[in-house]
């Protein structure tokens, strides 16, 4: 906060003369806006971002509109303490904030809060110090002081260090001439965090069915209206390029535009790709931003100074200027879906968010989701399909490896059949991707001797073994503790076994078989965090890794120019469980990893290690044939009435002891209303019953296409018991785990 945004705060406590109340959100749990006297003098707007009272405290809001603020006394209200000076939130961006509150049932203020997420970017930036030559000559020309007086011949300002670096000059040879008078001190504007891009940078480098496919996608940008598109094409087949002309026509227009992406790591190589194209990268926004750097992201993105902005769902957020287009990439991931606090889905929000303010979406996906192609089969999207690689890349040819017929050898868990073709990738010079989407070394340890298992003492979930860290770790709650040498149930020394594998575990594998190979390992908990990350696949992309073992950080979005095998070590891994999308997310996944191999034409080939080569996923992937399985499992989720044919949500009841989340649950079941076309299942234990120390209980609400869910949801809420102690009710509407 500014000194004059100080003194202004406090002569505002001194209670100056109100003329008129308003309604704020503030970033509480609270369900409705607090009503605000306006000091006289003020000039608030809907949408204005202020500092208000909360009790003791001074808490960040946004002047609403509507609500009945205007008939209470506004000498009986405390008045707000701050305007701050930022553009105030746009009318659109204040409906979208209602519509996410109403829709996931979440309060206002909370929704709210992440569109204002960076306070201190709520100023603006300071003017930057700069110099400007007034012109004469130095009581004494030295060569250095000649040096500087050739750089500032053109009537251009330069900051003090600026000008010393381009005259080749020490600090102190610039100060000299400052103080014999021959510069005057001038204020500039801080400079851009980013460039603009420019849509017309380099030209489009696409041909035949993508310059076509970018034809039909730039007449939506064209028509300034809303409408949402699926450019649904197999790996490689130039989707990013096609939907990079889109954006170039939104910037032609003067449109700010927004790029979903699901995983940071992505972000590396998307930005490269977008500088060749613009000339310039977008902003980026995510949680591993440093905090200065979001909030000139955020100042840049209010004020329309950024156009282009590359983020992580919570980008969703950011309120823009004159928002003009989303691109979703990767519509079907689930890293789309938060699931904390607020839970929402960023790719349906997006949707909704285009819809509100009457500008084009494109989502973007070789495996799209199976509502995203209803919408596309019954119209409500726009569909355009890349069905070939773009070039000359092919497909990789893909083969089942039976592990009833071609087993292990004992302690492996790599096929012969996949050794072999790893040896032969290597050989050539080229590289080869062993994937296993579970971290660490296995996923669970016991005793021999006793069976003793070793479970976390917070959670309902196995500890995870990290060898290469020493530490057996929960993936729910992060407990970890050193790997015992004995086991704490008997005492035994020696005799404590890992069952089951993870990467570093296969990694192992992989030294043991090839130890004159080059091996990474990509895995989001090893250390080094982002900056590892995009190291490694840079890494890889110039070839300097033979074997990459990696998990679902590696399944998308990444071109590796010499990978020609990609092999499945487990490929009925994601089959295992009850979650109704599990043949879904499987069929995608997969599809995502073998597309790694082959994308430059070299021939590739893709293994797929599994114990049920019949079952309808493994099929549809090795036969290509895509539109049989999506068939199949429309079909199936249209019996059952699952999604997007039926609704459901999710209630998880949760407290410090098991009697209390089941008495809450069991309460909330007997207040659920008898609806028609509405069931409510449970309560149960959910499968992870335990998890931080709470025990949790689930109630599932399933109800017809055409149900009102929200107004259903409401009514049990008012009607149930009311959480008191430890119990708490976390509401999922749309849900996309089951655990």
């Amino acid at each position: 906060m500014t000194k004059d945004s100080e003194s202004l705060f406090g002569a505002l406590f001194d209670t100056p003369p109100v003329a008129r109340v308003v309604p704020v959100l503030v970033p509480l749990p609270v369900p409705e806006a607090y009503s605000y006297a306006v000091p006289e003098g003020m000039a608030v707007e809907p949408g204005s971002v202020v500092q208000v009272p909360v009790g003791p405290r001074q808490h960040i809001g946004v002047v609403w509109e509507g609500g009945d603020a205007q008939a209470v006394d506004p000498k009986k209200l405390r008045p707000i303490t701050l305007v701050f000076d930022c553009p105030p939130l746009t009318a659109e961006m204040r409906s979208f904030i209602e519509w996410v509150s109403s829709y996931t049932l979440s309060p206002p203020g909370l929704v709210a809060r992440m569109a204002i997420r960076a306070p201190a970017a709520l100023e603006p930036e300071p003017m930057v110090e700069a110099l400007r030559y007034a012109g004469g000559e130095p009581d004494r020309l030295t060569p250095a002081r000649a040096r500087v007086l050739d750089v500032v011949k053109e009537d251009v300002p330069w900051t003090r260090s600026g000008l010393a670096h381009a005259a080749g000059v020490s600090l102190s040879v610039v100060d000299g001439l400052v103080k014999q008078g021959l510069f005057e001190t001038v204020f500039l504007p801080p400079p851009p965090f980013v460039a603009r891009p420019d849509p017309d940078y380099t030209l489009p480098r696409i041909e035949g069915p993508q310059k076509q496919a970018a034809s039909e996608i730039v007449e939506t940008v064209e028509a300034g209206v809303f409408a949402a598109s699926l450019i649904d094409g197999v790996t490689g087949s130039g989707k990013t390029e096609v939907y990079f002309e889109a954006i170039a026509e939104a910037l032609r227009r003067g449109k700010q535009v927004l790029i979903l992406l699901p995983e940071i790591a992505l972000t590396a190589s998307f930005l490269e790709r977008f500088e060749a194209r613009f000339g310039a990268k977008p902003a980026e926004w995510h949680s591993d931003l440093p905090p200065r750097a979001r909030e000139k992201v955020w100042r840049g993105v209010v004020t329309g100074e950024i156009r282009v902005v590359a983020g992580a769902r919570s980008a969703l957020f950011l309120p823009f200027e004159e928002l003009g287009l989303i691109i979703v990439d990767e519509e079907h991931d689930p890293a789309y879906k938060q699931e904390d606090r607020i839970f929402y889905n960023a790719r349906d929000m997006a949707v909704v968010r285009a819809r509100i303010g009457n500008f084009p979406i494109v989502l973007v996906s070789a495996t799209p989701s199976v509502e995203s192609q209803v919408n596309g089969q019954t119209g409500r999207y726009h569909l355009v399909h890349l069905p070939t690689r773009y070039g000359d890349a092919a497909m990789p040819d893909l083969h089942l490896v039976d592990m009833r017929r071609h087993p292990p050898e004992r302690g492996g868990f790599l096929s012969p059949v996949m050794l072999r073709a790893v040896a032969k990738t290597v050989e050539k010079g080229q590289q080869a991707l062993l994937f296993l989407n579970r971290r660490g070394y296995a996923p669970l340890t016991l005793c021999r001797v006793c069976g003793h298992r070793f479970q976390c003492p917070q959670c309902s979930s196995w500890l995870v073994e990290h060898r290469f860290r020493n530490q057996i770790q929960c993936h729910q709650c992060g407990y970890s503790e050193r790997t015992p040498e004995a086991c704490p149930e008997c005492g035994t020394f020696d005799h404590l076994v890992a069952c089951g594998p993870g990467v570093e575990r296969i990694a192992e594998e992989v030294e043991r078989h090839f130890p004159q190979a080059r091996t990474i390992i990509m895995s989001s908990d090893l250390l080094g965090g982002v900056k590892r990350m995009r190291l490694e696949l840079e890494a890889i992309a110039n070839g300097e890794a033979d074997i990459v073992i990696g998990t679902q950080l590696v399944a998308k979005g990444h071109n590796f120019p010499l990978m020609t095998l990609v092999g499945i070590v487990d490929a009925d891994l994601g089959l295992a469980n009850g979650d109704p999308r599990a043949a879904e997310r499987t069929f995608q996944l997969l599809s995502q990893v073998t597309g790694r191999a082959g994308r430059t034409g070299l021939k590739s080939h893709g293994l797929l290690q599994t114990y049920q080569p019949q079952h309808p996923v493994m099929q549809a992937i090795v036969s290509g044939d895509a539109s049989a399985f999506y068939e199949r499992e429309i079909g199936e989720r249209e019996k059952a009435l699952l999604p997007p044919f039926g609704r459901l949500a999710s209630l998880i009841v949760s407290a410090d002891s098991r009697g209390d989340a089941e008495a809450h649950a069991r309460g909330l079941r007997a207040a659920a209303p008898k609806v028609s076309g509405i069931s409510v299942l449970g309560p149960a234990e959910a499968p992870l019953a335990l998890v931080r120390g709470r025990h949790r209980f689930r109630l599932l609400v399933h109800g017809r296409k055409n149900s009102d869910m929200q107004a259903y949801l409401r009514t049990m809420l008012a009607a149930g018991p009311k959480a008191r102690g430890s119990v708490h009710v976390q509401l999922d509407v749309d849900p996309q785990s089951f655990l």
